[in-house]
């Protein structure tokens, strides 16, 4: 990397931490002159304040019902109820202010003809302010990235993975960055007839109802820095320029449709992308136990992908389902699993599947083993290469990161992982060989378990 393009790199990478540290560190210290700990406290028999705000805010509205806040994962989905967060938070009037976020800064290598090597920062820092309305609550979103600066080129290695284009290619065996803009969304739920709620959700920036949690805020994801090979075929919505999402729910279901702007981002990754908003979704949830969150999901998305060859853009039907598994052992420990099957079919094409299998076994905050398998099949043009079939590609990682003691509100950490792409030997011309291995170093910022 060239001295001011490295320079360049590490400024922004730096600011990024400085202001996570902080916004994060002033959160904390607001709330801890607003809640004491007693002397000799230990910290996994304390009652969480932060759950305790959550719940009084909740519970204000409606005796009855209230989502348990642990519940909210990105845009309007469902996480289990025994889900740790990892957030700092503080008062502000009647406002319970939080951030939650992640950052990495890690270096990547995959092997073969089609791997490359790079040193960057994939990061996203999220902001929310929640209070209650009446009989209700209202929510507000922010979420960024600095990864169009902190990721070079088209995207960060990751082999196997495609989506989207740049530079009037292809995106292939890379991930792109994400937008500066995650997320610019409100949310306004009340009770609307005995234990049944109205939610609407929506905003500029967003994710409609489709497809599980999204990989960023997933905790069977969260100790990698490395994005799922299938994410098109799950997730690839989580940030989409206009959505209005509209559901009922009641204590362990919930009904939800969306109309949205289907069409990915383009490769300026610092601009907003508005478009009609002519693409729908409808998603069902049912939370079984505490443990478990079980979510079916299907799509229309208008003009989604780049078309073949500089042809018109094409439309994607996208089908998805996935069960998501928390068990927490004791404070700090958790194991968290998630499984997903995902469909896209495309005018005139066949259509591609993909199967996902991840876990996270995280034991007393400090380390975190992880594992992901995925089964892809990929079209030549997702590919990047010239051929009308439908190719099955394989990925397994897994690896290790070890947190340290949390300083200013803050959990640092440094980690590594192995990966191994498998590719057909139809494709082993393409790729070199049949079984290429990957791996990864990094460090790594969030904030503390906060309870549940």
């Amino acid at each position: 990397m060239y001295a001011p393009v490295r320079h360049i790199f590490l400024s922004f990478t730096a600011t990024f931490l400085l202001n996570f540290a902080a916004a994060t560190a002033a959160a904390q210290s607001s709330a801890d002159a607003q809640h004491q700990d007693p002397p000799g406290a230990h910290s996994g028999a304390e009652q969480p304040q932060l759950q305790h705000d959550m719940q009084h805010m909740h519970m204000e509205g409606d005796r009855d019902v209230a989502m348990p806040p642990a519940r909210e994962g990105s845009g309007s989905s469902w996480l289990p109820d025994e889900t740790p967060m990892y957030a700092v938070h503080a008062r502000a009037g009647g406002w319970l202010l939080m951030a939650h976020g992640n950052a990495f800064l890690q270096y990547l290598h995959d092997t073969g003809d089609r791997g490359s090597h790079q040193l960057g920062s994939i990061n996203w820092l999220m902001g929310t302010a929640d209070r209650t309305a009446g009989a209700g609550h209202v929510g507000l979103r922010a979420m960024i990235s600095l990864e169009p600066w902190t990721i070079r080129g088209c995207g960060y290695p990751d082999l196997l993975a495609s989506g989207e284009v740049c530079q009037g290619e292809t995106i292939h065996d890379r991930q792109h960055p994400h937008d500066l803009l995650m997320e610019l969304a409100a949310t306004y739920d009340r009770p609307i007839a005995g234990d049944v709620r109205l939610q609407v959700y929506g905003g500029p920036v967003g994710e409609p109802a489709l497809g599980p949690t999204a990989f960023p805020h997933r905790l069977s994801a969260m100790p990698s820095p490395i994005a799922p090979i299938t994410h098109h075929w799950f997730d690839a919505t989580h940030i989409t320029f206009g959505v209005v999402t509209g559901g009922v729910y009641g204590k362990r279901w919930k009904a939800e449709t969306s109309v949205f702007n289907g069409r990915e981002p383009d490769e300026q990754r610092t601009n907003v992308d508005f478009a009609a908003l002519d693409s729908y979704s409808g998603r069902v949830w049912f939370l079984p136990t505490n443990r478990w969150a079980l979510q079916a999901s299907a799509g229309h998305l208008t003009e989604a992908e780049a078309g073949h060859d500089a042809g018109t853009r094409v439309d994607v039907d996208r089908v998805t389902a996935s069960a998501t598994y928390h068990r927490a052992r004791r404070a700090g420990s958790v194991w968290a699993s998630t499984i997903g099957w995902g469909r896209n079919h495309e005018p005139g094409t066949r259509a591609t599947s993909a199967s996902l299998a991840e876990t996270t076994l995280t034991l007393n905050d400090r380390h975190a083993w992880f594992g992901r398998f995925e089964l892809s099949q990929k079209s030549g043009h997702d590919l990047a290469f010239e051929s009308s079939d439908v190719f099955t590609v394989a990925k397994f990682a897994a690896g290790y990161t070890r947190y340290l003691e949390a300083r200013n509100g803050l959990k640092p950490g440094f980690g590594a992982g192995l990966s191994t792409g498998i590719v057909p030997e139809s494709l082993q011309g393409l790729y070199g060989r049949r079984v290429n291995l990957g791996f990864s170093v990094f460090v790594t910022l969030r904030p503390p378990e906060r309870g549940m």
